[in-house]
């Protein structure tokens, strides 16, 4: 069976694949310099060979700087302990290994602190007193991700900002982060905090801090399509009004066009009307009525009456 992506994992994905300077922490830990985007491409996620067997890693990216040595990240979103996902840690890495024949670092994104205990491993492969195989997963976790209360580097290093505020999403202090991270978001273009404040909302899925979050939030854009976010709440009532009023509109210019009479009465009572059903019904009905009162069915007022 194929697995369920969750919002988490998206949001993962989206965030080191198109803003791999999240994984900051992890350079630093590792004693290289601060990665670059320019030095990262994205490679299939997937690690599926000839047999049918489901397994994708949320993120896979080639690291290529011009000077220093190459290896590939693969970087996981990890909601829960999961044996059998440890199993596959160890495939993604040996695969990845052979596939590129270069080093390969697994990089475990968690928001629960005994999650993210657990996910450090080391998860061996063990034949009676002989180890055949060892995976270390380095966890961006609470105890790896700087908790970021200062506006003036969530403007700076906003990809780090908002992976602080997810994997920080359960900490007693994820309240004072999630407001720093919003002020320091709205310092941006329009277009580039309303990218940042969704990475957030989603990968707050399932959490008490995305409640929190929806309250800091302002009317833009979806970028998330289908994860039902604040904005995109927002985004599809601002269409449905914008065809609620087209479809408006179109009934009274029908009328019209046919000479029928339009007082203001039915004009007020049709261009109020913001259910698409029901306008759509008034404009079948505009085709063919000889009274711009007969557009509302028996049961409804008559607007001319009122």
């Amino acid at each position: 069976m194929p697995l369920m992506v969750t919002a988490t994992h998206e949001a993962s994905h989206r965030l080191f694949q198109e803003h791999p300077e999240a994984l900051a922490p992890v350079f630093e830990a590792l004693g290289l310099p601060p990665p670059a985007k320019a030095d990262f491409h994205e490679l299939s996620p997937d690690a599926t060979e000839i047999r049918p067997v489901e397994r994708r890693a949320d993120t896979v990216l080639m690291f290529e700087p011009d000077m220093g040595e190459h290896f590939v990240l693969a970087v996981e979103a990890q909601t829960k302990k999961d044996p059998e996902k440890a199993r596959n840690w160890a495939y993604y890495v040996s695969y990845l290994r052979a596939k590129y024949d270069l080093p390969v670092l697994l990089v475990a994104v968690c928001r629960d602190p005994s999650t993210a205990e657990w996910a450090m491993g080391p998860f061996d492969c063990v034949v009676g007193p002989w180890t055949t195989q060892v995976t270390r997963p380095f966890v961006l976790g609470p105890q790896t991700v700087p908790e970021v209360t200062d506006e003036a580097v969530v403007a700076q290093q906003p990809a780090l900002a908002a992976l602080s505020a997810i994997v920080h999403s359960q900490s007693k202090r994820a309240s004072a982060i999630l407001e720093a991270v919003a002020r320091g978001l709205v310092s941006f273009e329009p277009s580039v905090t309303e990218y940042w404040f969704e990475v957030v909302e989603v990968g707050l899925e399932s959490t008490p801090a995305r409640d929190n979050w929806r309250k800091l939030m302002q009317n833009v854009v979806t970028h998330f399509p289908g994860h039902g976010t604040l904005f995109e709440e927002k985004y599809l009532e601002g269409k449905s009004e914008g065809k609620a009023e087209g479809k408006a509109e179109d009934i009274l210019r029908v009328l019209t066009v046919r000479g029928v009479p339009v007082s203001d009465d039915v004009r007020n009572h049709v261009t109020a009307c913001t259910d698409l059903d029901t306008l759509t019904t008034w404009f079948d009905r505009s085709l063919t009525v000889s009274r711009a009162e007969d557009l509302f069915s028996a049961e409804e007022d008559d607007p001319a009456a009122s």
